[in-house]
């Protein structure tokens, strides 16, 4: 997701749900998400809670990269690309990043990263 600071400088999220037990797992913040940052936090939800047997993802470049493709054999993890156009094939996620959206980007304004990262770690734990 893309939100801005008040600045107006735009900013990235990458928000990683467990479908199964309708969790929220992590939500990374920066200006940007490359492929190795997404390996990176999916690296170390593995610590905590296991390699997933799959995982849903859109067709963002980040998901469509040589590096992710090659996490994914290391890992024995399954990549399943919803059909461009088809958000309700990730339905789950789709509502919940409505809920982020309306519940959180849009009602704070943040004056930097480290504002929007620690008003998200509360929002979360709420």
């Amino acid at each position: 997701m893309n939100a801005c600071l008040e600045n107006g400088r735009s900013f990235r999220t990458f928000n990683v749900l467990d479908d199964f037990n309708r969790e929220e797992l992590w939500i990374e913040i920066d200006l940007s998400l490359p492929a190795a940052r997404v390996t990176r936090v999916l690296d170390m939800l593995a610590v905590w809670r296991g390699n997933p047997e799959r995982i849903s993802v859109d067709n963002g470049p980040e998901f469509i990269s040589r590096y992710m493709v090659g996490w994914t054999e290391q890992h024995a993890v399954r990549i399943e690309h919803i059909q461009s156009g088809k958000p309700a094939q990730n339905g789950f996620v789709e509502r919940f990043n409505r809920t982020y959206r309306e519940e959180f980007l849009d009602a704070y304004l943040f004056s930097s990263l480290d504002d929007a990262r620690r008003i998200t770690a509360d929002w979360l734990h709420d």
